[in-house]
């Protein structure tokens, strides 16, 4: 087994996480209120008591964003995840479908699927990566019969107690990461990096986010509220209405 130093993965950091926060203020750049509206429950926020036009666009906007960057990261986690391993175990991204990682490890074979925390998904979403599992095992085992191959979903936060789920492993937060590396610190020691010009990048990004809130703010008061309240039976049918309004 290789090693990894902490100095390349702070280099590794320092190069990416900037694309990262390029593509929150895309996210941003390309976000229309109509869109934001559609997707949100508007009994909720009814339920919730929201009475001003600035504080309904502000948690419309938040909830939009925390579901966005959870999946940006998710995405700059699993490059990291993935360029740690190719170091250690010369881990690659696989070309199997629904899989992210796969690498050799005291002669076993081990593909893994990366999500960012435990509770990821549904009973069809497992069902489909179970699915993708057995699809890259058989095309594995093509050339190789014998083959011993151990299927991963791999989380890089989190606990999980019942690893062993069957025809896969569930591995999260410490136990992932010392996984993928061999180090049982790494979890820790990756945490530091990751705020690499982070101030300097959400002061760009809030910015943005200020002037959008003014913006979906001053047609949200055009558009969806009457004499300075905010007009339910309006937004409701805007989200709902079997028309197109």
């Amino acid at each position: 087994m290789k090693s990894i130093e902490l100095n390349d993965i702070v280099a590794y950091v320092e190069e990416n996480i900037s694309s990262f926060h390029a593509k929150r203020l895309q996210s941003l750049d390309k976000l229309k209120l109509q869109d934001v509206l559609k997707r949100k429950n508007p009994y909720l926020f009814k339920a919730k008591n929201i009475l001003t036009a600035q504080d309904l666009v502000k948690t419309l906007l938040d909830a939009h964003l925390s579901s966005q960057e959870e999946t940006i990261f998710g995405d700059f986690l699993e490059g990291l995840a993935v360029f740690i391993c190719n170091k250690i175990f010369d881990g690659k991204k696989s070309a199997a479908e629904g899989i992210d990682l796969e690498f050799d490890k005291e002669g076993i074979k081990y593909i893994v699927t990366i999500k960012s925390g435990p509770n990821w998904g549904n009973n069809d979403q497992i069902k489909k990566m179970q699915d993708n599992f057995r699809k890259a095992k058989r095309i594995l085992r093509t050339n190789n019969p014998t083959i011993n191959i151990i299927a991963i979903n791999g989380c890089c936060y989190g606990r999980n107690y019942k690893q062993d789920k069957g025809d896969y492993l569930k591995l999260c937060g410490q136990s992932f990461w010392e996984f993928i590396s061999g180090d049982e610190n790494l979890y820790l020691n990756i945490i530091e990096p990751l705020g690499h010009k982070a101030k300097e990048q959400n002061g760009q990004f809030l910015k943005s986010y200020s002037q959008i809130i003014n913006q979906f703010t001053h047609q949200f008061l055009e558009k969806f509220c009457l004499n300075g309240k905010i007009d339910w039976g309006k937004l409701v049918k805007f989200n709902s209405a079997k028309i197109k309004i």
